[in-house]
């Protein structure tokens, strides 16, 4: 995707209230282009948005609002982050994920069908490929998500297709593993915490009394699961990189990952050497459905966009999370929704 001379690019980004599209809308500001942050409120906060974005309160389930900022602002791609990712609530109430990751991605595609929209870089998951056959994952492994979240990605992966059939649509998809770290700005403060690192710091930080480890008898060098942690930065820095070359990798589908995986144990034991605290940890039986080892294999992004990640260390993710944290030790406070 060719930048015109003298007119930054229009993006419009959607969850950038959210923790990753709110630190991807900060890193195209910082790169000249333009950001219309879209977001329903629901789960983000206004006080993640940066300050140079047009922000639009808007809910992808309203047609009528979403057709407004089409006509409102001239769109040149779409960066699609809004979506429901607890992988538990989906068990429990999957029809909120299909409507949410499949109905409201098909009335984003509709309205950049009506206006000429043709770029759009989509937000995917590793919960896409289900349990693990081969390790590292490559992006060519069977799909066979083993929960409504990973399934609601997965058919509207499938969706994307077909609009490039139907319309001509320009895609890539990114397939992240452990989103993870934070900005200087921007940080992670989800309602509900689920993520480990967080809930690791939240222990160092007296806020929680112990780092739950469910399982410690996998086939793992320690017991405990094994992720790979992805920098947002490193997120963020793929999708611009994915937006630049899409005209090159239309329909593509890439994970961003470092093909380097760390047990539950070894964040806990790299975060107490970051923060210099103790941080107790209480061992528990497995949960359902957590496979052993979850690691991308990263070598299709390298040999195809000539990009690797260079945030990812687990000490520079832990320390710019910690980091945050400090600084933000209650998240988005000064947001009225933040505590809703």
């Amino acid at each position: 995707m060719n930048r015109r001379e003298q007119s930054p690019l229009n993006i419009l980004v959607t969850g950038a209230a959210g923790y990753i599209g709110s630190i991807c809308a900060e890193v195209l500001l910082s790169r000249g282009m333009n950001v219309i942050a879209l977001d329903s409120l629901l789960e983000g906060h206004t006080a993640a948005v940066p300050p140079s974005a047009v922000f639009c309160n808007v809910d992808l389930g309203n047609r009528q609002q979403i057709e407004g900022v089409f006509k409102q602002h001239k769109i040149d791609a779409v960066m699609h982050f809004a979506a429901e990712a607890l992988v538990a609530k989906s068990v429990k109430e999957p029809s909120i994920f299909y409507a949410t990751n499949v109905a409201c991605g098909v009335n984003l595609l509709d309205a950049m069908t009506r206006h000429g929209v043709r770029h759009f870089i989509f937000s995917s998951t590793a919960a896409t490929y289900g349990e693990p056959k081969t390790v590292p994952i490559p992006e060519d492994h069977p799909k066979a998500p083993i929960n409504p979240y990973g399934k609601s990605k997965l058919v509207f992966e499938g969706i994307l297709a077909d609009y490039k059939a139907y319309t001509g649509l320009q895609y890539a998809i990114l397939r992240y593993f452990n989103a993870a770290g934070a900005s200087k700005e921007r940080g992670e403060h989800h309602r509900v915490e689920t993520h480990l690192i967080p809930r690791v710091l939240d222990a160092a930080a007296g806020d929680l009394p112990h780092v739950d480890v469910f399982g410690t008898d996998y086939p793992t060098p320690d017991g405990t699961c094994v992720r790979d942690y992805i920098h947002v930065l490193d997120i963020a820095d793929s999708h611009v990189r994915a937006l630049m070359e899409i005209d090159r990798v239309s329909g593509e589908a890439f994970n961003v990952g470092n093909s380097r995986g760390y047990s539950i144990l070894e964040v806990i034991d790299v975060a107490e050497r970051v923060t210099g605290r103790k941080i107790p940890r209480k061992l528990g039986q497995r949960r359902p459905g957590d496979p052993a080892v979850l690691v991308a294999s990263k070598e299709k992004l390298k040999r195809v966009l000539g990009w690797e990640a260079s945030h990812s260390s687990l000490e520079e993710i832990i320390q710019s999370a910690w980091g945050w944290k400090q600084k933000h030790p209650r998240g988005y406070e000064n947001d009225a929704r933040a505590s809703a």
